[in-house]
């Protein structure tokens, strides 16, 4: 697989990957991914031979995000990097295309000294995949709030560890 920087080009794949994970994610539209993607700090896809198999959104502080997760994080303060959304096609699950994908930006927070990746899972309704993954990364609950109507876990690691 190859990883490489989301361009707008990108985009209708994008919320195709998005429509069909939905359950565990907010609804996303062409209008709202064009927002998302301007004030994104980091943003890559890993392509297959079929085209976009995932990708990765991320946040640092002071973008203009309305998502309460990472206001909740921003609230915190600090320097991070918090992970909006992972998405990975269902051919490429269980792959290594979410690992590939944190790998690479745990390497990115590492280089640029950011002290904490940042991301949240449902806790109601529950995500004992997305659960399990985040904690063999390294993450652990610093926080739970009650988001878009479901419970989230709240999630934090140091890029120094994990990955």
């Amino acid at each position: 697989m190859h990883l490489r920087p989301v361009s707008p080009a990108d985009f209708p794949a994008l919320l195709a990957l998005n429509a069909e994970s939905v359950r565990f994610l907010s609804p996303l539209d062409a209008s709202r991914l064009a927002h998302l993607h301007a004030q994104c700090s980091w943003q890559r896809v890993l392509e297959d031979a079929d085209g976009i198999a995932a990708f990765l959104l991320a946040f640092a502080p002071g973008a203009d995000y309305d998502s309460p997760n990472y206001r909740w994080f921003a609230a915190r303060g600090g320097a991070f990097i918090y992970i909006d959304r992972v998405v990975v096609a269902p051919r490429a699950r269980g792959l290594g295309a979410g690992r590939a994908l944190y790998a690479a930006l745990f390497e990115h927070a590492r280089a640029a000294g950011v002290a904490e990746l940042t991301c949240e899972y449902d806790l109601d309704p529950p995500n004992p995949v997305s659960a399990a993954f985040h904690a063999r990364c390294g993450f652990r609950e610093v926080g739970r709030q009650m988001a878009n109507g479901k419970q989230v876990s709240m999630q934090a690691a140091s890029p120094g560890g994990g990955s």
